[in-house]
């Protein structure tokens, strides 16, 4: 048997974070702050029933050693492309860039 190559490997879980996104959109338009989108879509992402948490400190590690530090706007520990990969969230504050 063939897979259908037009499928999602997280078929479900994209429809979910899409028709988040949508909901936001359509309810309050355009015109605010990303972080009033933000917030709302965090709200509506859980609502759904995804545990997600917002502006996640990271450190990336590329084998075995720290590389640097990176911030998600999202972040889902169970359900994210980056949670099967060397990450971990950390709780070091985020340095500006120069």
């Amino acid at each position: 048997m063939h897979a259908d190559k037009t499928a999602l490997i997280e078929g479900e879980l994209t429809d979910r974070v899409i028709g988040s996104f949508y909901a936001v959109y359509n309810e309050l338009g355009h015109g605010f702050l990303e972080s009033v989108y933000e917030n709302a879509l965090a709200i509506a992402l859980r609502d759904v029933g995804l545990q997600v948490q917002t502006q996640a400190c990271l450190t990336v590690q590329y084998r075995g050693h720290i590389v640097g530090d990176f911030k998600a706007t999202f972040w889902s520990p169970k359900k994210s492309s980056l949670s099967s990969r060397p990450y971990r969230i950390s709780c070091q504050p985020m340095r500006p860039n120069l």
